[in-house]
């Protein structure tokens, strides 16, 4: 994931920095515990899209 991409994206919901976990391919929005994918290199950056969070899934940063 480009690291300027990175810095300029934000969660569509809340507008909260996201955190990349590489492993997963998704970006991350905390506060509102929703993880979205990135699909061959491209975030999804809809709602509708996001999975959301276990409430015992650790967010690593």
């Amino acid at each position: 994931m480009d690291t300027k991409l990175l810095d300029i994206l934000v969660c569509p919901v809340c507008k909260s920095k996201l955190v990349y976990h590489k492993q997963e391919q998704e970006l991350i929005c905390r506060a509102d515990r929703l993880a979205f994918p990135i699909r061959d290199d491209i975030p999804v950056m809809l709602e509708e899209q996001a999975r959301s969070l276990f409430a015992d899934e650790e967010i690593k940063a």
